[in-house]
């Protein structure tokens, strides 16, 4: 069974679950005056609080797609990646080069987690 987890808003839900696997779509920062390493604290925050609300932990994430107008910052968001995420529990991961993301916007990230047991 699919379910539309989060309301729907204009051309997408921000999350589909699917036997207790959550689909989260794109993440991107609130603050979009901070530089990549505190747009990539943003957007883990919003992450970490996302998965609480969803009945999941940072230690659930089994994948992450992370779009990134700049490749030369992947360093600053690595850092903050690593403070994130426990060594024991690293999810797959893409980083992906893209031209634009909107004005000021230097990451988005999706991700796919299991809800805990």
């Amino acid at each position: 069974m699919i379910k539309r987890v989060l309301p729907y808003e204009g051309l997408l839900h921000e999350v589909v679950e699917h036997n207790g696997v959550l689909y989260i779509g794109g993440i991107v920062p609130e603050d979009t005056s901070l530089d990549m390493a505190g747009q990539a604290h943003d957007v883990l925050g919003q992450l970490s609080r996302l998965l609480d609300t969803l009945g999941s932990d940072r230690s659930h994430v089994l994948q992450v797609t992370i779009f990134l107008t700049k490749l030369s910052e992947k360093a600053a968001f690595n850092t903050a990646w690593k403070a994130f995420f426990a060594e024991t529990s690293l999810p797959a991961r893409a980083a992906i080069g893209v031209a634009d993301l909107g004005p000021g916007v230097k990451l988005e990230m999706t991700a796919i987690a299991a809800r805990r047991a």
